[in-house]
């Protein structure tokens, strides 16, 4: 019976496998729980025109972004001027649908030319995103562009 201890070796390497398999993820990164975008911002324009900063944030499935826990959105920009500099959760366009328990914040914020040239809008970001495991503070920056006539 000389093939029967390398059989029992084999299966329990198999076993040890498969039992480990589940615990062998590790922590889940927050930042790949979402996306976040620009599109659709104004990047050129007139001086004195009016522009529109577009931010969103996409979560992806089994991850949202926190309702409860604070949003800031702060911007600035050179050449460029902001009515509202500041932003909250309760400044997005987006709003939730009935029965909708989380909804992806959008924010599109106008802005004006003051001078012609090469502008930009700076903006910077601070959410929470979360899932059932977790709740994770997130800080992101984003400069876009913004050509002035």
């Amino acid at each position: 019976m000389p093939h029967i201890r390398p059989l029992c070796t084999l299966a329990a390497a198999v076993v040890a496998l498969a039992c480990t398999q589940g615990h062998a993820e590790g922590p889940v990164d927050p930042a790949t729980l979402y996306e976040v975008s620009t599109a659709g911002s104004s990047t050129q324009l007139k001086t004195g025109g009016q522009g529109t900063f577009v931010l969103t944030i996409k979560s992806k499935p089994g991850a949202h972004v926190s309702d409860e826990a604070p949003l800031k959105l702060e911007l600035e920009g050179a050449q460029l001027s902001f009515p509202q500099k500041t932003l909250a959760l309760k400044d997005s366009v987006a709003k939730k649908a009935e029965g909708q328990a989380f909804v992806d914040p959008r924010f599109e914020v106008p802005f004006s030319a003051t001078a012609a040239g090469k502008g930009t809008v700076e903006a910077k970001l601070t959410f929470f995103i979360c899932t059932e495991q977790l709740c994770a503070r997130q800080k992101k920056t984003f400069s876009v562009p913004v050509e002035v006539l």
